[in-house]
């Protein structure tokens, strides 16, 4: 009977997320033949150092030798936990050739070799699942591959860092400096102590990479994600965005429109009313358009050990569902097209611009002038006066391609009258 029938797992990895399924397994222990018609066990769990105390995990499980775990026959799933390209792509390409199952939670290596790793599971007729690969514990995957379905999807964006969410919030809210915003989060243990990937936008680069190949149903790689980070944002910045009715938001961003795809990741100043203005702190949220739903937003936490866990389970349920019941690898890669993705001179969006300026009449009118001949229209413009004879104008545009935008900054920051460009930020 299905309900004696126990599927094995191994788990490569013990860090946070792995402790965290491996928790998560014991827990559902008792639950798992009426979710999935079967029992569950991690038989294996790779480790670097087998000299290491893993709490929660039972040493007999331990082992540093792949080879033990790839030759197990018993073993039909993989779930890789180790992060990072290499050992972990080697490993996930061999699992899937040997007709495994694998979950992984491994944004680096979708977002960098999705099409080989998913080309091994549809030869293979296996499942690869990686739901835990972007926004933690937010169902995004599934629902773009199976519940929108039904939908031609043209936008995705959201907050899908943490890290950088937690510092921008703590800037609007308590005037923080960015550095100090940043320090806060390092204690909080929001922040690595090496923070690059998130406040550059790395990070979420590559999340939006994975969204926009599922959404479009077309590849995209992370190295097409045009990236800018938070670290130029500074506390006048956002206090201006407030006047004009913005918050500050590192948005990924990714349209499909008639010319081809655009995907980047970059500051944002959205409207104080859109529905990811007040998501805050270290939550994250997906916002989806197309043609027959119209609007939808998925919220909640986007990492940390039992909401990354969380995810990861929920893909190993699935998994097992299948086993069960013969139907393994039925929702496979959703890339059945070949869309361009245009560079970003090439997409059009509006403009926050911040300019310190000689305080003297006709100064406005020539930056205007500079901007109109570039087609770059102005919507709004505040200018406030300072007593060391320098004005700044605060600026905000029509929609512009950013190639024309582009030019009129270079222009402007050649000209005597301008002493700097403090700030551009692209506006939704």
């Amino acid at each position: 009977m299905s309900s004696q029938r126990t599927i094995k797992a191994a788990v490569l990895g013990a860090g946070t997320v792995g402790s965290g399924v491996c928790r998560l397994a014991q827990d559902l222990a008792g639950e798992f033949v009426n979710k999935t018609g079967a029992n569950f066990e991690i038989k294996k769990v790779l480790v670097r150092s087998l000299a290491k105390e893993r709490e929660g995990i039972p040493r007999e499980v331990l082992t540093d030798n792949w080879k033990e775990i790839i030759d197990d026959p018993e073993i039909d799933i993989i779930v890789e936990l180790m992060g990072g390209i290499e050992p972990a792509k080697t490993y996930v390409l061999e699992a899937l050739r040997a007709g495994k199952q694998v979950v992984t939670a491994n944004k680096d290596l979708l977002a960098e070799h999705g099409k080989e790793v998913m080309d091994a599971a549809e030869q293979a007729g296996v499942d690869l699942q990686f739901e835990a690969a972007v926004a933690g514990a937010i169902p995004i995957i599934r629902p773009l591959k199976q519940s929108m379905a039904g939908n031609h999807i043209t936008e995705v964006m959201g907050i899908v860092n943490g890290t950088t969410n937690y510092i921008l919030t703590k800037m609007t809210e308590s005037g923080m400096s960015y550095d100090d915003a940043l320090a806060k989060a390092t204690e909080l243990g929001y922040a690595e102590a090496d923070p690059t990937a998130d406040v550059e936008g790395y990070d979420a680069g590559r999340k939006i990479a994975i969204m926009a190949s599922i959404a479009f149903n077309s590849r995209v790689t992370f190295s097409q994600v045009y990236t800018e980070g938070i670290t130029k944002i500074t506390a006048d910045d956002i206090k201006y965005a407030k006047e004009f009715g913005y918050v500050i938001k590192l948005l990924g961003v990714a349209r499909n429109t008639e010319s081809g795809i655009e995907v980047k990741v970059h500051p944002m100043l959205i409207p104080e009313n859109h529905p990811l203005a007040g998501v805050n702190d270290s939550i994250n949220a997906v916002f989806v358009h197309a043609d027959a739903m119209d609007d939808a937003m998925f919220m909640g936490r986007g990492a940390g050990q039992m909401p990354t866990a969380s995810a990861v389970m929920g893909d190993i349920v699935d998994v097992c569902r299948n086993i069960v019941n013969g139907c393994c690898g039925r929702v496979g890669c959703s890339c059945y097209k070949i869309l361009p993705v245009k560079e970003i001179g090439d997409t059009s969006s509006k403009f926050f611009l911040r300019i310190q300026a000689a305080d003297k009449a006709g100064v406005l009118a020539n930056i205007a002038s500079v901007l109109g001949n570039n087609n770059v229209s102005i919507a709004q413009v505040v200018q406030k006066s300072r007593k060391s004879g320098t004005a700044e104008l605060v600026i905000i545009t029509d929609e512009v391609e950013e190639r024309h935008f582009n030019d009129a900054v270079t222009i402007l920051r050649g000209m005597s009258v301008v002493s700097e460009i403090s700030g551009v930020i692209r506006v939704y």
